[in-house]
């Protein structure tokens, strides 16, 4: 069973920057393809960014690119998302998740993953 616990979370004032944290246990995290959705309230959860097991591929949302930046890091078993020019809009709970050996078109798809973390809160204020 994988656990995923973010962190980094925040108020942050329009244009400012957070990093977000996922650490991750109870898994081999190197099979894992990891992704950030998040959800505001009243509103569906939305996908944000992936990264896959290898590491050789990312994909984000329109929205987050060029502004995001998800990366991997094997020895330290955890995820990030660097959020720059963060905007109002960005405000919402995110969610790390998880799934082994995903790859392909459906990484945005957020029923097609196994784990889930508890969220952290990100705030926009304008």
């Amino acid at each position: 069973q994988v656990q995923l616990v973010e962190s980094g979370g925040g108020l942050v004032q329009a244009g400012g920057s957070l990093r977000l944290s996922c650490a991750t246990s109870g898994g081999t995290f190197s099979i894992y393809t990891l992704a950030w959705f998040r959800q505001a309230p009243g509103k569906e959860r939305e996908f944000v960014a992936a990264i896959t097991w290898s590491g050789d591929s990312t994909l984000y949302t329109d929205s987050a690119k060029g502004r995001f930046t998800i990366s991997r890091d094997n020895a330290k078993q955890s995820v990030y998302l660097q959020m720059n020019s963060l905007k109002p809009e960005d405000t919402a709970v995110y969610y790390c998740v998880a799934r082994s050996y995903f790859s392909g078109s459906a990484l945005f798809r957020s029923t097609l993953y196994t784990y889930w973390g508890q969220g952290t809160q990100v705030t926009v204020s304008s």
